[in-house]
């Protein structure tokens, strides 16, 4: 507990107002009874003498820390911290020392695309900083409802109320040249990467790695502690500006993706405890494995019924994937080496996508057919077609089948 300061021996004695009283003459006392209590003694007080006469009057009070200081110290901090938000926001929100912007992007604006969705299309292909300030702008200036959907040639880090402008103004005619570009359903991101050497800039393995963009797609499901963005390049044929990067073609894929799967539905596999992210994994398998789309749903329900019965998937292209081999025959050791990715002797999915399946696929996924298969082979001379069943007696017969068949042909696949 810290002590109040003694009083300062040297401080002057208030002045009398009695003028018959000299300041030698000691002070009158109070005459008491007996039996009563004293008068109490009035309060001490400091004085001061003021510059120029004698007349002595009360200093104030100092401030103790802890006092009135502190709480106006913090409320001008406060404000200074309100006001700098403030000018932020304002910055960011209208960008008044950003350009007419640099260089050159296609942007396709879908229908139906909202303010905020616009702005994150936008925030992917490098036109504006934040996608969440240009929707704010768009906002403030009641332009929400004038953004106009369609392909746009747009340059890179225009201000926000530039590329406000330029959706409001509706599609022109294209100022750069572009070429377009497919990328096959199903394919992995190493398959893609080998067909786009010499087609566009940069390193697209390491633009599938890149944090930021992981982060990104942790909004469409991808799980945290995931290293690639492996079910998420949604394949499709897109229209390039000339001078496209990897890092650019990988935000336009991400951007399909969410487009594509925003109104599917997820309530059956959730019934069934898979996730997002589970269903990207079992829509890969569908890809590789199907050739016709009356398949892909039936499919779909053997690896769910699998799952269900803790059964194997038995599904060759994952082993393919493991060994980056998608032509030359799975050798016997590779099948019987055991690991994360060997769906004969591992139960369960594996831990991602085995590709980046397309929308029929992803679909079906997440509604598999009503039926109780358990078990699938090709039908010899059928074009792709399955045999489906579900007991192991009926599945051997059609196993036998096809050996016969694939016997009869010198080998090759019936």
């Amino acid at each position: 507990m810290r002590e109040e300061a003694s009083p300062d021996p040297e401080t002057l004695a208030p002045a009398t107002s009695d003028p018959a009283r000299t300041p030698t003459e000691p002070e009158p006392r109070a005459i008491t009874k007996p039996g009563s209590r004293p008068a109490a003694a009035p309060p001490r007080r400091r004085w001061r003498r003021e510059r120029g006469s004698q007349t002595l009057a009360p200093t104030r009070p100092r401030a103790t820390a802890g006092g009135g200081r502190a709480p106006g110290r913090l409320l001008a901090l406060l404000a200074l911290v309100l006001i700098g938000v403030a000018l932020y926001a304002i910055n960011e929100t209208f960008q008044p020392l950003n350009g007419e912007g640099r260089g050159a992007v296609g942007v396709s604006v879908p229908e139906g695309a909202d303010a905020g969705r616009i702005g994150e299309i936008l925030e992917a292909r490098g036109v504006v900083d934040d996608g969440r300030f240009f929707s704010l702008n768009a906002t403030l200036t009641r332009r929400r409802g004038k953004l106009r959907p369609g392909d746009y040639t747009l340059p890179r880090r225009l201000s926000n109320g530039a590329a406000i402008e330029a959706l409001i103004r509706g599609p022109k005619v294209k100022a750069v040249e572009t070429f377009n570009l497919s990328i096959p359903e199903g394919r992995s991101a190493r398959e893609t990467a080998r067909r786009l050497k010499g087609t566009i800039d940069g390193d697209y393995l390491a633009a599938t790695r890149s944090p930021a963009k992981l982060r990104r797609a942790r909004r469409l499901g991808l799980p945290r502690g995931a290293k690639t963005l492996e079910g998420y390049l949604f394949p499709a044929t897109y229209e390039l500006p000339r001078g496209t990067t990897a890092t650019e073609l990988v935000d336009r894929q991400l951007a399909g993706f969410a487009d594509n799967t925003a109104k599917l539905s997820y309530s059956r596999p959730k019934r069934r405890q898979l996730t997002r992210h589970d269903v990207l994994i079992i829509a890969s398998m569908i890809e590789r494995e199907v050739q016709l789309d009356r398949e892909r749903r039936l499919v779909a329900a053997v690896i769910y019924n699998r799952l269900r019965e803790g059964i194997p998937l038995g599904i060759d292209a994952t082993i393919r994937y493991a060994t980056n081999n998608w032509t030359r025959p799975i050798r016997v050791s590779e099948l019987e080496q055991d690991g994360p990715y060997n769906s004969r002797t591992r139960r369960g999915l594996t831990p991602t996508p085995i590709g980046n399946p397309g929308l029929a696929s992803i679909r079906a996924a997440t509604r598999p057919a009503s039926v109780e298969y358990l078990y699938y082979v090709v039908k010899p001379g059928s074009r792709g077609a399955h045999a489906f069943s579900s007991t192991d007696a009926q599945f051997q017969r059609d196993v036998a089948r096809y050996q016969q068949a694939r016997e009869d042909s010198g080998g090759q696949a019936p």
